[in-house]
């Protein structure tokens, strides 16, 4: 296969998306309609899975250049007093800080600009797609320009052979308007004001969610001054899809800054929507970020959703364009990431009718609750480590369930500590070591269970192999068979559980597998059926 893949939307889904293709050496042509990326700080928020997605990309470093490392979010009652501070399960479980904020115009240049560095990119901006066509072994994209000066110059359009249409085009999605595919859940009437400001005087690494019935409030301080307020407004304070006046932000505000017109960069009234796609494929298209799904505001994940989206689709894509899987690979992914988005939707429904509600009897019901939770050790760990947030895990699609004592790990994201790689012992972290493919980790397996599995596995997907070393010991690599040891006792909390088993870790960080050599036939088999298994009609 030679035709490039079509992406559509130079959002930051897109575009990571795009990087990420890009990186597994698989050509990309990137539309978009605007004439350039957006003005607009729309998404504020990386938490640290989408940084280790950027990582693959190879853009983890130049991204941090431009957040602010966060510190969670910091919840208060409804009289404004410090309920409690919700800052993660574990520093650093991924690599990075769990919450860091952002201006999306900055992340959207620094992608573009990334993308222009890389071969076999072609980006569009001032280009439109208007139809797609299916034709043997990939599609016919219908493109058409929007603005003079951009895109291909053609006012009557172009037709472009792709192999695959990836839609990141937004809630008001083309792909997904031509396809016929709808959207279930609910829109929301309540009306909330949102402003981002310069020249403000926070210094908080956290966000502040006011629960305060009378006013519901949240304020995400970012670097240089910035600062996101979003207010809840009260009928006839405001219409959705309206730009609120000066007066308006400047009383609102007030309690927390003072603050001049040419200190307001953006602000919008809006409501929000909770929705998934009924279907996330539809032949060679695909639905991904909000294209895919929309959600409430008050947990942060909408863009950090479509991001799990690029990382679970691209490498997919890339098996299969490289001709090293069949297309019914691709069917894995609605399976994967369906469920947690959907979980994620209600999620931030719920908290935004808890945290934000209006009600003051729910108000200080939720004040009570809260309170009595932090009097027990559970409770103040299920609030500051954010337990009650759904935990992605992949009960389906492609993972292998051995029924042999490991299922607690199968389908959940391996953390990233730091691990020992020889020859220099120089700590690194673990992604670095585990490259853009399926990688096996033998956790203090020998030499004849790695025969064992190796001669299993050749006829699937390629796979790295990696010794892992846990204790105070010095890893040895064999022949091709890279090593690494524990660095600091995080490895080992990871993978203790695997202690004498081997550990299939997808590209996208989640475990397919954890089985004993004695198993490796029946994993080896299920792995080609995905990998071999054709198109789903």
């Amino acid at each position: 296969m030679n035709l490039p893949v079509l992406i559509v939307g130079a959002g930051p889904v897109g575009l990571t998306l795009a990087n990420l293709l890009a990186t597994r050496d698989v050509p990309v042509v990137l539309v978009e309609r605007n004439a350039t990326t957006s003005d607009e700080a729309k998404a504020i928020s990386l938490d640290d899975e989408s940084l280790r997605t950027l990582q693959a990309a190879g853009l983890a470093e130049a991204v941090l250049g431009i957040v602010v490392p966060g510190t969670g979010t910091r919840y208060y009652d409804r009289k404004g007093r410090p309920l409690f501070h919700a800052r993660g399960p574990e520093p650093y479980r991924l690599g990075y800080t769990f919450k860091n904020q952002f201006a999306q115009p900055e992340l959207e240049r620094l992608l573009l600009q990334s993308l222009k560095d890389r071969d076999g990119v072609d980006v569009r901006f001032g280009t439109e797609l208007v139809a797609v066509t299916d034709a043997a072994g990939g599609a016919i994209a219908h493109l058409r320009g929007t603005c003079a000066g951009a895109g291909d110059g053609s006012g009557d359009g172009t037709d472009l052979p792709v192999s695959w249409v990836l839609g990141c085009d937004g809630g008001r999605s083309t792909i997904r308007e031509l396809r016929g595919i709808d959207m279930t859940g609910t829109s929301h009437r309540d009306v909330w004001l949102v402003a981002d400001t310069v020249g403000d005087e926070h210094d908080e690494r956290y966000g502040m969610h006011l629960g305060r019935p009378d006013r519901p409030t949240v304020i995400v301080p970012g670097r240089d001054g910035r600062c996101r307020y979003e207010f809840r407004l009260r009928p006839g304070e405001g219409e959705s899809g309206t730009t609120p006046d000066f007066a308006t932000i400047k009383r609102l505000v007030s309690p927390y800054r003072g603050i001049t017109p040419d200190q307001v960069e953006r602000s919008t009234n809006y409501t929000f929507n909770a929705v998934v796609a009924n279907r996330w494929r539809d032949g060679r298209c695909f639905l991904l970020g909000d294209a895919a799904h929309m959600m409430p505001p008050f947990a942060g994940q909408g863009l950090n959703s479509g991001l799990r989206d690029a990382a679970n689709l691209a490498w997919k894509v890339a098996e299969v364009w490289h001709g090293r899987a069949a297309d019914g690979l691709l069917d894995t992914y609605e399976p994967e990431r369906r469920p947690h988005a959907t979980a994620m939707v209600e999620f931030s429904e719920r908290l935004g009718q808890v945290v934000m509600t209006v009600d003051p009897m729910r108000g200080r019901i939720r004040d009570t609750a809260v309170r009595a939770l932090l009097l027990t050790p559970w409770g103040r760990r299920y609030l500051s480590e954010m337990r009650f947030r759904p935990r992605a895990v992949h009960d389906s699609g492609l993972v292998v369930r051995t029924g042999t004592g490991d299922e607690g790990l199968v389908g959940t994201q391996l953390p990233q500590p730091r691990v020992l790689v020889p020859p220099s012992l120089h700590p690194s972290l673990l992604d670095h070591v585990l490259g853009n493919g399926l990688a096996l980790l033998g956790v203090d397996v020998d030499a004849a269970g790695w025969d064992r599995v190796s001669a299993a596995l050749p006829g699937a997907l390629p796979i790295t192999h990696i010794d892992v070393r846990l204790g105070e010991r010095l890893p040895r690599p064999h022949g091709e068979r890279q090593a690494i040891a524990d660095a600091d006792g995080r490895l080992e909390a990871a993978l203790a559980g695997a202690h004498g088993r081997f550990v299939l870790v997808k590209p996208d960080r989640y475990i397919a597998a954890v089985f004993p050599a004695a198993r490796s036939a029946r994993v080896a088999a299920e792995l080609a059926r995905h990998a071999n298994r054709e198109r789903t009609p």
